[in-house]
């Protein structure tokens, strides 16, 4: 298959659509291209994932079980953890984790893996799009050779493009196909090709000048959030000593129509991007003797909050007579955000840790969590949610809101708790409480 070939299928929707990595990147993917009537192959190494889809179940809670298995039916889908059939693909988007090594910098043992699968096999007239968040270079640099020493050609036998991820989980207003998909790649018939491609499954692209532009796009991105939601945190600190109410400030600053866009503190950061993402830019930026000192102060900060919040705690239990060691303390949400199943990278995890290392009982309770996944980063311990009863509550020496979900009843819990610790301000909404309540 050729350039012209190749577009004609892309057009015409006969190409076959290749997704590497099934998870709350790759999933969605999936699920927008067979939308937008594209026949698609998707690969994990995972093999128990593989099994979970093609017995029509879905791990991921806004991608339904009913709807994987429709689309396996129909021949519309097909999920594999043989990585020899990339062959059959067209068009294959790489969506694998991009993690940091202990030392905070870049791993992309994954990215590599997978290319390196595709050069085994990889055939004239296919199109590779990395979408895996990284450091600008990293598909010029990492991705190209890779799939150079296969003997094809850039630009003539294959074509290759980098369009960043653009997920937010649990927003109900924005699916994967509403977001703007930037695009970059190595030149222009790459560009083109791929702008085509997605132009027929998201509402809008924006395409880019170079790979490099793409790649830098999504840190920024997350490397602003990261910034701000450093600063407010650091507010909160400060004006907790001061007896300001963060949360009250943030509401009458953006009442300002203009020049202000409100950012909320927490316990930490979590999720797959803004805890890891600025730091590729620190660590590209070490490469040319330069430092990145909001990236790196911001990364302090955030990293910082699950001790101020087991501060907190240590506070609430001392005022009742008692130590961290054997008391009863259960986590109220895991999750990194409200109302998503996702917790990957959840600050909870490292107040966990820091709890265990005192001594307490730890529990926990979530929705959307029903038991704690192994982690690369933290050592998790092993169990399971608990209901969010009022006799769970009675038990408790301290609750710990650290994910404010929907569907806890807040009013219950401040009628019965003894002390509640808040880290999102979930607990504004109650009308009185039994329960001492402090934010954090």
């Amino acid at each position: 298959m050729n350039l012209t070939e190749l577009t004609a299928a892309i057009d015409a929707k006969t190409a076959k659509i290749g997704i590497v990595g099934l998870g709350y990147v790759g999933l969605p993917l999936v699920r927008a291209f067979v939308e937008a009537g594209y026949t698609t192959i998707g690969f994990d190494v995972d093999s128990a994932k593989i099994e979970q889809l093609r017995q029509g179940q879905s791990y991921i809670q806004h991608i339904s079980g009913d709807w994987v298995s429709q689309q396996i039916a129909a021949g519309k889908f097909d999920a594999t953890d043989q990585l020899d059939r990339l062959a059959e693909a067209d068009a294959i988007l790489i969506c694998v984790p991009t993690p940091l090594n202990e030392s905070r910098d870049p791993d992309l043992t994954y990215v590599e893996q997978t290319v390196q699968s595709i050069a085994q096999v990889l055939r004239p007239g296919q199109l590779i799009v990395l979408e895996s968040t990284t450091y600008p270079g990293t598909t010029r640099d990492v991705v190209l050779p890779l799939l150079a020493a296969s003997g094809l050609k850039l630009g003539d036998d294959f074509f290759l493009a980098y369009s960043p991820e653009r997920e937010d989980p649990g927003n109900q207003d924005f699916s994967a196909q509403q977001i703007p998909k930037v695009v970059g790649a190595m030149d222009v018939a790459s560009l083109d090709i791929a702008n085509a491609l997605y132009g027929h499954a998201m509402s809008e692209t924006v395409p880019v000048s170079s790979c490099e532009v793409a790649e830098a796009c999504k840190i920024l991105e997350n490397t602003y959030r990261s910034v701000n939601i450093a600063m407010v945190n650091e507010l909160k600190v400060l004006f907790d000593e001061i007896n300001i109410d963060i949360w009250e400030v943030i509401a009458a600053a953006k009442t300002k129509p203009f020049g202000f866009q409100a950012f909320y503190p927490g316990p930490g950061l979590g999720g797959h991007c803004i805890p890891i993402d600025p730091f590729y830019l620190s660590w590209i930026a070490r490469r040319h003797g330069m430092t990145t000192r909001f990236i790196e102060l911001a990364g302090e900060v955030n990293a910082s909050m699950p001790e101020y919040v087991l501060s907190r705690v240590v506070d609430q239990l001392n005022e009742k007579g008692m130590s961290v060691k054997g008391a009863k303390i259960g986590i109220l949400g895991v999750a990194y955000k409200k109302d998503i199943d996702d917790p990957r990278e959840s600050p909870s995890f490292r107040l966990m840790e820091l709890l265990t290392e005192r001594g307490a009982q730890l529990s926990y309770s979530d929705p959307w969590i029903a038991a704690l996944p192994k982690m690369r980063s933290f050592t998790v311990p092993d169990l399971q949610s608990c209901e969010l009863t009022a006799a769970y509550l009675e038990e408790l020496d301290c609750a710990v809101i650290c994910t404010d979900h929907t569907a806890f009843d807040y009013q219950m819990i401040a009628d019965h708790a003894s002390c509640v610790v808040d880290t999102r301000n979930a607990m504004a909404v109650v009308e009185q409480s039994k329960a001492k309540i402090t934010k954090a």
